[in-house]
């Protein structure tokens, strides 16, 4: 998966936001436990560049609203 930039996490839908982002976490978890396990990841800076991709759909999540619904189903 390649870098997203803002304009093209904005253009997606919400569903697809949300689909994206447990994709990046899935294998963000996955290059931490190789790194746990003692083993060298194929590419180090993937680690920052996963991290910061998340945090890019987050922040776009929490301007466009996307949690607004969950937030009603939980009061």
């Amino acid at each position: 998966m390649a870098i997203l930039y803002p304009e093209e996490i904005r253009d997606m839908t919400a569903a697809e936001r949300e689909a994206e982002l447990e994709e990046l976490e899935t294998e963000l978890l996955n290059t931490r436990a190789v790194q746990a396990a003692g083993g060298a990841p194929e590419n180090p800076g993937r680690v920052s560049e996963l991290k910061r991709t998340i945090a890019r759909i987050k922040t776009i999540q929490a301007e466009e609203g996307d949690f607004a619904d969950e937030d009603e189903d939980e009061a």
